[in-house]
């Protein structure tokens, strides 16, 4: 290689050994790397993710001790006085500090559109002075030999054989397995399905903090649960006892357009399945179906094609001034295997900023456009370089620019206390947590800030709280014990023991599932969930013989343990075990009773009989005038027809329809209709017993059942006898002895007595006492005369200021109205009273 293509101060020790150790996974080639450079006096290796090297520092600081050992990261620097050994990620690595071995993992990563500029600068510039070692796939060899001539070769076989399985249904899949998809959404209705099939599952997304994602990798570790949702986030390197691999999806939105795996992506992935000699398998779900035959045997043998370029950016960058560092950003590759990548965050993020005049002032000189690149580099972790991160780095900018050349430490902890909360769902959690290590990566700067190792202590706590967390969400949300219990329990076929708590409580196998509420279960899970299913089987098989006995002690109750609500519920000792529904007439509701699939048909048809015979006695003795009225032998001819109709109507009977019946009524009919309690009133027929309010609810509320009306119904308060007309239609009012006039509902009885002393009044053209007749009625001034009018009544005042109500002439020519031929009909009583 030419020294153009070195980084400044990158270049050192060129002498040094260099070795490529290339494989697919699970073949050790990370143990090698750090038995390599234990062996040396001093050493540094690069890492892809910050939890990679969290953990591989741990394994070194147990061998060399804490002295001896640096972890330098964005967000986290442990920096001893003289470390001998360095562990960072790739882009943390102080490549200033000569150290006798170097190496960087994953360096197939060189090919990656977004890191992969970092991964190649090292490959071409950072050297060990003794030894340098690069680790990763096969397919990275031929351009190792081209960029890299003098590199020695080390060639790792897989500890383990990687097989195809084919595909399985999601709720199929064996224990041990992990789940790939490549979207948090995807993730997540993936993990709901596998909690409420399987009993629960942990969680990786790359969006997931390190401590996170440690502690749901643990989960899986320790056996509390059998299965792993991930995106392939675990392809890269994390180490967890997976025996199968399964692809839910096949498809992943690279930055610009969905495409498909590529056979080393899939291969990546898949290696997660066996562990050191230990075999593996993948495979797909249901819904991705077989996978190519090329694909499976290119994963089986580990034949992938070689990289054909590598991304890079120009490391030899020049800030003379915004411009010429945006220029040497976008200097061209200087050979074919190079390709520029496209415009990184932090290249995005200085062409933003470079916009604003302010910060053009301000980046003026070498060490302020410097400074301006550093502030750019800040990463947004939420991975959108949106406006709200691009604000927050001028003002950062802008800070380190001021009089006190650092941040406002008043600002900061404004900053960070906004993100210091562990409220919230997962999203909130995840988003928050990105914020704060934004903010750890930024207390990891020391000269920007006056006490840097507080602000990092600080960041750090709050990310600790939040990712501890969201791993108590995660785990609340996506594993159930409880169901893991159970459908392992009714897929073996054994019994199960259940009981009943004193305070309902239906305990399975040690697990509360719910309550037993009469005779309904109420599960201790959504509504028709796929877990509600599963918690209402096993209560059914674990509950058989407390049902038996709840059910012959329901047949023995007394009728007075009983009550119907008005929403038309029936219950027994105040809980609720059935409702009412349309049956063949009004007074005959159906019984449904509450039972939720608890009940077989015959149990069903015991609770319906005992609570059908309650119901029928309860009608019978609040409507008991009517059932008396039904059951008339003695009545015949229209009495018998009008008797038919009053019940049909439950008490009441409009008379104009059956004005000719009523005229057709004997002496001896009408004195029968009046022992039975019929009052033949003005314009309504009605039974004058049923006005008391428990009738009156009572004939609300099975009206509104046979129609299918909303309930409760707006039945009038005891002692009202006029209402506003509302929450009903006419024929409601109607039923409950209640019919409108002038859009008021008034008891039938005493619109009768009004009708009765209007009319008298009008023919004898006596004047009204408007006053006393508003307070009878509990009607305004204004009410009555909407009332009357409502009658046919128009309003006339004498000169000496009498008021009288005259009764509308029909439309249309005046017939002589024929006298009734029965002397007792109403109207042959008033034109008695009236003279006429």
């Amino acid at each position: 290689m030419t020294s153009s293509h070195a980084s400044a101060g990158g270049g050192f020790g060129r002498g040094g050994r260099v070795v490529a150790v290339l494989g697919p996974t699970n073949t050790g080639k990370t143990y090698l790397a750090i038995e390599r450079m234990l062996g040396h006096r001093s050493g540094m290796i690069g890492f892809p993710l910050r939890l990679l090297a969290r953990e591989n520092y741990d394994r070194i600081v147990k061998i060399k001790g804490r002295n001896a050992v640096a972890l330098v990261t964005g967000e986290e620097k442990i920096l001893p006085p003289n470390p001998a050994y360095w562990v960072c990620t790739v882009e943390s690595m102080p490549l200033d500090r000569a150290v006798d071995f170097l190496a960087v993992d994953e360096i197939q990563l060189c090919a990656d559109p977004e890191r992969g500029h970092i991964f190649t600068d090292r490959l071409l510039n950072a050297r060990g002075l003794v030894e340098t070692m690069v680790l990763g796939s096969d397919s990275m060899q031929p351009m190792i030999r081209r960029l890299v001539p003098k590199a020695e070769f080390i060639s790792r076989p897989r500890f383990s054989q990687l097989t195809y399985a084919g595909y399985k249904k999601l709720t199929r899949l064996p224990p041990r397995s992990a789940v790939v998809a490549f979207s948090a959404t995807d993730v997540y209705a993936i993990a709901e399905l596998i909690r409420r099939q399987r009993g629960g599952t942990a969680v990786v997304l790359g969006a997931l903090s390190p401590r996170t994602r440690n502690a749901q990798v643990e989960l899986y570790q320790a056996g509390e649960v059998d299965y792993l949702v991930a995106t392939d986030a675990i392809g890269m390197g994390l180490n967890m006892d997976v025996d199968h691999v399964a692809f839910a999806r096949i498809v992943k939105f690279d930055g610009f357009a969905p495409r498909r795996l590529r056979a080393a992506e899939v291969a990546q992935i898949a290696g997660r399945a066996g562990r050191h000699m230990r075999d593996g398998t993948f495979g797909t779900t249901d819904e991705v179906g077989e996978l190519d035959a090329d694909l499976v045997t290119r994963v089986e043998n580990h034949e992938f094609e070689t990289v054909k370029a590598l991304s890079w950016r120009n490391s030899d960058l020049r800030f003379d001034t915004p411009g010429f560092l945006l220029k040497s950003l976008e200097e061209r590759a200087p050979i074919q295997e190079l390709s520029r990548v496209r415009e990184a965050d932090d290249h995005l993020a200085l062409q933003a900023l470079v916009r604003d005049p302010e910060i053009m002032d301000l980046a003026r000189g070498r060490d302020a456009v410097r400074l301006l690149w550093e502030v750019c580099q800040v990463p947004d972790f939420r991975k959108v370089l949106s406006d709200a991160h691009t604000r927050l780095l001028g003002q950062v900018y802008r800070n380190l620019r001021g009089p006190l050349r650092r941040l406002d430490e008043d600002w900061v902890a404004r900053q960070i206390a906004r993100l210091d909360r562990t409220e919230g769902d997962i999203d909130a959690l995840v988003a928050r947590i990105a914020h704060i290590r934004t903010w750890t990566y930024i207390s990891n700067r020391p000269s920007w800030l006056k006490d840097p190792l507080h602000w990092q202590e600080r960041t750090r706590a709050i990310e600790d709280r939040l990712s501890d967390a969201l791993h108590e969400r995660l785990t609340q949300r996506f594993i159930d014990r409880r169901s893991a219990t159970l459908a392992r329990t009714l897929r073996d076929g054994r019994s199960l023991l259940g009981g009943v708590r004193a305070d309902g409580e239906v305990v399975v196998e040690g697990h509360v599932v719910g309550r037993l509420e009469g005779f309904r279960f109420v599960p201790d899970a959504p509504d028709r969930s796929e877990e509600a299913k599963s918690l209402l089987s096993a209560a059914r098989r674990a509950l058989r013989d407390e049902l038996a006995k709840r059910l012959r002690a329901f047949e023995a109750e007394p009728d007075d343990v009983f009550a119907l609500s008005p929403e038309g519920v029936l219950s027994a000792d105040g809980v609720a075990v059935a409702r009412l529904a349309a049956g063949p007439s009004v007074l005959a509701p159906l019984v449904v009773p509450f039972d939720e699939g608890l009940l077989d048909q015959t149990q069903r048809d015991r609770v319906r009989a005992r609570l059908e015979r309650w119901l029928k006695d309860h009608v019978a003795a609040r409507l008991k005038p009517l059932f008396a009225l039904s059951a008339a032998d003695a009545l015949s001819g229209a009495a018998r027809g009008l008797a038919f109709q009053l019940v049909e109507g439950l008490g009441v009977l409009p008379r104009q329809p059956v004005a000719a019946m009523v005229e057709r009524l004997e002496r001896e009919d009408r004195k029968a209709l009046t022992r039975l309690g019929v009052r033949l009133g003005v314009s309504h027929l009605y039974l004058t017993a049923l006005a008391k309010p428990a009738a009156v609810a009572l004939r609300g509320l099975l009206w509104a059942v046979a129609k299918g009306h909303a309930l409760p119904v707006p039945v009038p308060a005891p002692g009202r006898v006029s209402v506003e007309a509302a929450g009903a239609p006419p024929a409601f009012w109607e039923a409950i002895g209640y019919p409108l006039a002038g859009g008021r509902a008034l008891r039938v009885d005493m619109l009768d007595r009004l009708e009765t002393e209007l009319l008298t009044a009008s023919r004898a053209g006596a004047p009204v006492r408007e006053v006393a007749l508003g307070q009878r009625l509990g009607l305004s001034a204004e009410e009555l005369g909407a009332v009357l009018a409502g009658l046919g009544y128009v309003r006339a005042v004498a000169e000496d200021g009498a008021v009288t109500w005259k009764r509308r002439r029909p439309q249309g020519p005046r017939t002589r109205r024929e006298k009734p031929t029965n002397e007792d009909h109403p109207f042959a009583k008033l034109r008695q009273l009236s003279g006429m």
